[in-house]
This record gives C-alpha cells, structure tokens and sequence, in this order.
C-alpha cells in the first residue's frame, strides 16, 4: 500500500477567483478557497498555490504550466486539455475532476491522489513520481513515455491502451486495475506487482501460449 501525505488544509478559507493570482507581483495564492470559477483557455503560467480548495470550477484548455502547488485539493473541477506542464505538485488531491488530454509533462508530482476521476489521453511524458496514487479512475489511452515512477500505485483503475514506453513498472502495483492492451516492454515489466489474471494477459500480449 502507497502511503501518501494529504494536503495540510483546515476549513474557513477566505473565498477567491483564481484570476485574483494574476494582480499579485508574486503570483501567489495562499490559504484560499475557489467555488465555481470558470477560467477556460486562460494563461496562468508561473503561479503558486499554498493551502487552497478548488471546487466546481471549469479550467479547461487553461495554461498553468510551471504552476507550483503545495497542499492543494480540486474537487469535481474541469480540467480537460489544461497545461501542467514541468508543474511543482506536493501533496495534491484531485478529486472526482475530469482531466481529458491534460499535459502533465516534465512534472513532478510528490505526495499525489486522483480518485474517481478521468484521465484519459493524459500525457505525462518524462514527469517525476514520488508516492503517486490512481484510484478507481480511468486513464485509457495516457502515455507515461519515460517517466520515473516510484512508490507509485493504479488502484482499480482502467489502463487500457496506456502506454510505458522507457519506463520501468519495478515495485508499482497494478494489481487492482484492468486493461485489454498496454504497451510496455518485458524489461520495463519486470518487478511490476500484477493480477494471476493480469500475468496471463502479459503472456498472451508478448506472444506466448498459456496451456492449461
């Protein structure tokens, strides 16, 4: 089992737009939270969010790339084709969000959850995972193409279609969650915790003939 920390948030935040981050000299946010804010196909790059909740809030197609978030929850948000790219995340929630096609590239994601959400054609491309957690969401078709994984975790989660290229599953678990097709290596796969089901599936995808 993954231990992860959760975001440090206590209650009675200071309601806010996340627009407001853009007439600070600093860029910063701090001990905030945000309901309901629709920013779509915004430019927030270079921001820093420190104790804040994000609720029902629309982000889609929005640019935080370079976003630093520290003990940070989202919460039923929108987020499909949003730009995270070469993100700073430490101790984040996403919650129930739906994050289509969102670019998280050359991020690093410590202390990290996606519970109940979407996540599919997410692209993760070289990104750092420290203590990462997939729970019961749907990541077909994401590509986590050379990524550094560790104590990382998919529970009950759809992989299908996913792709680990150059990336090394050692000591992640997998067991929970289901796919038809992955496209991994046997290199990259060894030392990957999987399914009695999920290793015949493995056997069949690299061309071998499982006899009863």
């Amino acid at each position: 089992m993954v231990k992860i920390d959760t975001p440090k948030i206590v209650g009675d935040y200071e309601q806010q737009d996340l627009k407001d981050v853009l007439l600070e000299d600093d860029l910063y946010m701090g001990s905030a939270i945000i309901i309901g804010e629709e920013l779509i196909g915004e430019a927030l790059p270079r921001i820093h969010l420190n104790k804040v909740i994000i609720k029902n809030g629309v982000f889609t197609g929005t640019d935080f790339s370079h976003i630093s978030l520290t003990d940070v929850r989202f919460e039923n948000c929108d987020l499909s084709n949003a730009n995270f790219n070469y993100a700073s995340m430490m101790r984040v929630e996403f919650a129930e969000c739906k994050l289509l096609g969102c670019n998280f590239t050359k991020s690093f994601l410590g202390h990290v959850s996606f519970q109940s959400s979407i996540l599919n054609m997410g692209m993760f491309g070289g990104a750092k995972f420290k203590r990462v957690k997939m729970v019961d969401s749907v990541v077909r078709s994401g590509d986590f193409y050379q990524c550094s994984f560790k104590d990382v975790a998919f529970f009950a989660s759809d992989l299908n279609d996913t792709s680990f290229e150059n990336t090394s599953l050692k000591g992640i678990d997998i067991s929970t969650s289901y796919f038809d097709t992955l496209t991994v290596s046997v290199e990259q796969l060894r030392g990957c915790k999987v399914s009695s089901l999920q290793a015949i599936q493995f056997a069949s995808l690299f061309g071998l003939i499982v006899k009863d």
